[in-house]
């Protein structure tokens, strides 16, 4: 089976810094995969790399077969929570989830509210952005990253400012989102996490990816 996403040779520096030197990654279709290190490691720069957000300074990086930035800039088909969308503060979710929507074109206003709810959010709360917790600006940033039915989840500490109950339904929906053929890339600084949805996990440890589980 080919491999979903590739790095191939792959180093990149940071700010002086080596975070990966000549790493290889080869993740499977239909898989949870963990990325585990500590704080400044890499974590995000690894998935936007894999984005296309940025490019490694040396080797390749392949979503699909397709090498990012020779043959394509973005992938297709790719839900991301890294750094946070810049929402319209003086919009609702639901508006600023359908001005999104509205760049592809893929789904209804009914997809969107569904998404929304799926995740105990309430589409037709007028309450703007800008007065959100924490935890509804992180819910909508996952409802951006699923509402189109993406196949690849790449997904940066989609867990933070979630409450005990809002976890669980993430990691059930995530668990599902699996069983249906989806591949999902995360972090979470909960190990519980980790421990609970992935069944490959990587180590970065001195620029290099180490697979531990």
């Amino acid at each position: 089976m080919s491999a979903v996403i590739e790095l191939k040779n792959v180093t990149k520096s940071y700010k002086g810094n080596v975070l990966f030197d000549a790493v290889d990654l080869s993740i499977q279709p239909g898989r949870i995969v963990g990325i585990v290190g500590p704080n400044g490691s890499g974590k995000s720069v690894l998935f936007k790399m894999m984005c296309g957000f940025v490019f490694p300074d040396v080797g390749e990086v392949y979503v699909r077969e397709k090498q990012m930035g020779k043959d394509h800039r973005f992938p297709e088909d790719i839900g991301i929570i890294i750094d946070r969308p810049g929402y319209i503060a003086n919009k609702t979710g639901f508006e600023n989830l359908n001005e999104l929507a509205q760049i592809k074109n893929k789904i209804s206003e009914e997809t969107i509210r569904k998404t929304m709810l799926v995740l105990g959010l309430n589409p037709d709360n007028q309450q703007k952005v800008k007065n959100y917790s924490l935890g509804m600006k992180q819910k909508l940033a996952i409802a951006q990253a699923i509402m189109e039915n993406q196949q690849i989840l790449i997904l940066d500490e989609a867990f933070n400012a979630l409450d005990h109950d809002s976890v669980q339904s993430l990691r059930e929906l995530l668990l599902a989102f699996r069983d249906d053929g989806k591949t999902i890339l995360m972090t979470s600084h909960n190990q519980e996490d980790i421990d609970y949805l992935c069944e490959d996990v990587y180590r970065i440890n001195r620029s290099k990816l180490e697979k531990i589980v």
